[in-house]
């Protein structure tokens, strides 16, 4: 039996503010700085202290640098690296993951390094990408979760069209402290509604 589909194409989405593509040699170095960013580290729940944050290391290693060749082969999720469109460099990456094909649904996942912050280009590589997904494929569902002490995503969310579902109470502890996590979704007939 075949693998399931649902990313045949590897799209190139334009916006004014950034460029999503499949991740190029000069992308994926990017991405080392990106990933030890301590903001990175502690938003997307990979350290548990702020110590740890700050430990990361700037080269990515082999293993890692292989994960991201390999992912414009993958056809049940799509990466996609974020360029600012000022600059033509890679600030981060937009994703569509954890696809459940009987629900037509999937997950959605988005870090951006300090370069990419704060001007608006993660809200318009959330739209983007959602707005591809929708219309590429029979995605009904997309949803994500984000934690509470990141206001600026779930704004950046917001602004796309994902709505709150509820709390994950103190799901991850960083610091010694217990922290919530917000589970948001964005639905194909609310997004067609809103104009897509």
């Amino acid at each position: 039996m075949s693998p399931p589909v649902l990313f045949s194409a590897q799209p190139t989405l334009r916006g004014n503010l950034c460029t999503l593509r499949p991740f190029t040699a000069e992308d994926i170095e990017a991405m080392g700085p990106v990933l030890a960013d301590p903001e990175v580290r502690r938003l997307t729940g990979s350290v548990h202290t702020s110590a740890e944050a700050e430990a990361g290391t700037q080269g990515l290693d082999e293993r890692t640098r292989t994960w991201y060749r390999t992912r414009a082969h993958q056809t049940d999720r799509l990466d996609l690296a974020v360029l600012d469109s000022g600059t033509g460099h890679c600030v981060g990456e937009a994703v569509l993951n954890e696809w459940q094909p009987d629900d037509d649904a999937c997950n959605f996942r988005i870090l951006l390094g300090p370069a990419g912050r704060d001007r608006g280009i993660g809200s318009e590589a959330t739209r983007l990408l959602i707005g591809h997904a929708f219309a590429a494929t029979g995605l009904h569902r997309i949803s994500l979760e984000v934690f509470a002490f990141n206001p600026r995503a779930r704004r950046a969310y917001e602004k796309a069209g994902f709505v709150v579902e509820g709390t994950l109470r103190e799901v991850f502890k960083f610091d010694g402290e217990y922290i919530d996590a917000v589970l948001m979704s964005v639905l194909r007939p609310d997004w067609e509604r809103a104009g897509g």
